[in-house]
């Protein structure tokens, strides 16, 4: 009996224009990959659903699935699985090979979480282990339980560890980035409201307090009481401290990287939506021609939008995801958090404080750059933006993303203030 596969809507000859990877990992052939992958630990896949994808510019990809397998001692689990592909599997995956028509496609796979990319997931997702890790580090004083707040396969996770006393969140990275992301707490802590590391463990894992205060996004979705302004907002990103800007860059927070965002959002975009590659090609020129203005390099936090932030009566009181604080232009950490702001008008249930909010610190923004210099960086946002609904996979992503690109071309029309 052919083993239900259940993929993200896209009609056949949409399909068929994607990569080789998408059309493996996607399709029905990622049956064999898993079968074969999952037959010499006695199982066999039943059910398998796409969760969740990444796709590079250059074809590869990334995809998470929810799975059923029964096994050869009669037990039947439920299973969190991830593949991928291109240049960097990570060393301990198992590694297959798969496709049809000749193009053939080498695939890393593992079962959550024995991510090889993140070898301290494996402790760190078991409730047991991670009470005895954090006990010995005086961290924890009886029973925790896990929640996953995110997973990235082969990146990183978030697993939130709680106790009746005590709320801790676990960041799970590859072992080479622990010291970078320490090193960026400990710039940041005691200039701007970071949570400050705990402990830190060779195999990838940095120990954060949980922190007051109440996510910004909450806030925008509902009635805005307790937002912080304009001013609030500048003064936190003037007290980055001058050495987080010393600091080596992790990624976005590198000056001269947005043209190569674009371009590369882009690309993701025409693979996943061919027929949008016209559109796409004609705003990234708009884009790139767009005047970049000449401004300081300054710290920056690199990714600042409302779900990094955490307030209390108007002040910010939390600064999360630090990862990619290093050195840029100040306008772009606005310019996303203007993006961000934009996005929400458009899939919030009661958008009207995301409107007027976003009004507010859109005024405050065009008192110091111009409109010529601030509109096509929101543009580059939004565009960024519209490869998530098919990253998440939801069911009418073709129509999301057709609409995010459209609210990128007008933010990049000339004339708007």
């Amino acid at each position: 009996m052919p083993v239900p596969v259940i993929a993200p809507p896209a009609p056949p000859e949409l399909r068929r224009a994607w990569p080789p990877a998408l059309r493996l990992l996607l399709g029905e052939d990622a049956v064999d990959l898993w079968d074969a992958a999952l037959s010499p630990a006695g199982g066999r896949l039943t059910r398998l659903r796409p969760t969740g994808t990444s796709v590079q510019p250059g074809g590869a990809a990334t995809v998470q699935y929810a799975a059923e397998v029964a096994w050869t001692d009669g037990r039947r689990s439920r299973e969190s699985l991830a593949a991928t592909t291109g240049a960097r599997i990570p060393e301990g995956a198992t590694v297959l090979e798969g496709g049809s028509d000749g193009e053939v496609v080498r695939v890393g796979l593992w079962r959550w979480p024995l991510d090889p990319a993140l070898p301290a997931l494996a402790w760190a997702s078991r409730a047991g282990a991670t009470t005895d890790r954090l006990g010995a580090l005086g961290l924890a004083d009886g029973p925790l339980r896990l929640r996953l707040r995110a997973y990235r396969p082969g990146r990183r996770a978030v697993i939130e560890a709680t106790s009746p006393t005590v709320s801790t969140f676990l960041k799970v990275v590859r072992p080479v980035a622990v010291g970078r992301l320490v090193e960026r707490h400990a710039v940041l802590d005691g200039a701007v409201p970071v949570p400050p590391v705990l402990a830190s463990t060779d195999d990838g894992v940095v120990v954060l307090p949980g922190l007051a205060g109440t996510p910004m996004r909450d806030l925008v979705a509902g009635d805005g009481a307790g937002l912080p302004d304009a001013a609030t907002i500048d003064a936190l990103l003037d007290a980055l401290p001058e050495a987080a800007a010393l600091v080596v860059p992790a990624g976005r927070s590198r000056p001269g990287d947005a043209r190569g965002r674009v371009r590369a959002h882009a690309a993701v975009l025409g693979l996943v939506a061919p027929e949008l590659r016209p559109r796409l090609d004609r705003l990234v020129a708009v884009l790139e021609d767009a005047d970049p203005g000449e401004h300081e390099e300054v710290p920056v936090h690199g990714d600042f939008y409302e779900s990094q932030l955490l307030v209390d009566g108007g002040r910010v009181v939390g600064l999360l995801d630090v990862d990619t604080v290093g050195r840029g232009h100040r306008i772009d950490d606005w310019a996303t958090l203007l993006g961000h702001l934009v996005l929400l008008e458009t899939i919030l249930p009661a958008p009207a404080t995301a409107v007027r909010y976003r009004a507010e610190l859109q005024e405050a923004a065009l008192r110091r750059w111009p409109a010529a210099q601030l509109r096509p960086r929101i543009a580059a946002v939004l565009l960024g933006l519209a490869t998530g609904p098919f990253r998440v996979l939801q069911g009418d992503w073709a129509a999301r993303t057709a609409a995010r690109i459209a609210a990128a071309e007008e933010w990049a029309a000339p004339g708007r203030g």
